[in-house]
């Protein structure tokens, strides 16, 4: 794993940090945000969705075997 140390910055209302040459994802490239603790992970959008779709799949197969509510 890469790490490199940068400084947070005010841009408008917003702060922000320059993703050094090497970290970057393209310009216009959606990306997934996520805050895990003290970290924020940053994901190429479409990386991200591969990895809940098979979540979604699981929860399809847990609903589909699950017992209906009324048979409880």
């Amino acid at each position: 794993m890469t790490s490199v140390t940068v400084r947070t910055f005010k841009s408008g209302n917003s702060e922000a940090i320059r993703l050094p040459k090497g970290f970057g994802f393209g310009i216009g490239t959606e990306v997934w945000i996520e805050r895990d603790g003290k970290r924020v992970v940053l994901t190429r959008a479409d990386a991200h969705a591969e990895r809940v779709q098979p979540s979604n799949a699981m929860l399809d197969t847990i609903e589909a075997i699950s017992p209906a509510s009324g048979d409880f």
